[in-house]
Formats: structure tokens, C-alpha cells, sequence
């Protein structure tokens, strides 16, 4: 559920992007630094969490398991 949701999130931001194979979405440039505000804020509404601007660093937002991850810490 979680999984999912978080995907639906990055489609809408990176369009036509097969986000599941990809490892380094925001070091490889497919999201830019405002897809990432976009993106965390998404989940802070979502899911009602809190993200630190320490939590936004690279090996937290490259991929959708980075994301999960993120998102399931914030959870528990």
C-alpha cells in the first residue's frame, strides 16, 4: 500500500519515467531539487509524517525503496 502509493507519487512527477528500475533518480537528474520539494511534501501530506531537511539526501530520495524506507521510519 505504502509501495504503491509512493509510486503514484513519483509517476505523477516523472512522467513516462520507469521509476520501479530506477537507482539514482535524483543523481542521474530525473528529479530536481523542486521535484524533491513537491515529492517530500506529497508524502508529509499522504501519510501524515514529519521529513527533516536532514532526512532529504540523496541515498533517501534515488529510489522508490529509498522512499519506502524513508517514508516506513517515519511511520514506526
Amino acid at each position: 500500500m505504502i509501495r504503491k502509493q509512493i509510486l503514484e507519487i513519483l509517476e505523477e512527477v516523472c512522467p513516462g519515467v520507469d521509476i520501479e528500475s530506477q537507482t539514482a533518480l535524483f543523481d542521474d537528474g530525473i528529479i530536481a531539487s523542486f521535484d524533491v520539494i513537491h515529492i517530500m511534501s506529497e508524502l508529509m501530506d499522504v501519510f501524515n509524517i514529519e521529513i527533516d531537511a536532514d532526512d532529504i539526501e540523496p541515498e533517501n530520495i534515488n529510489s522508490l525503496d529509498a522512499l519506502v524506507n524513508l517514508v516506513e521510519s517515519r511511520l514506526s
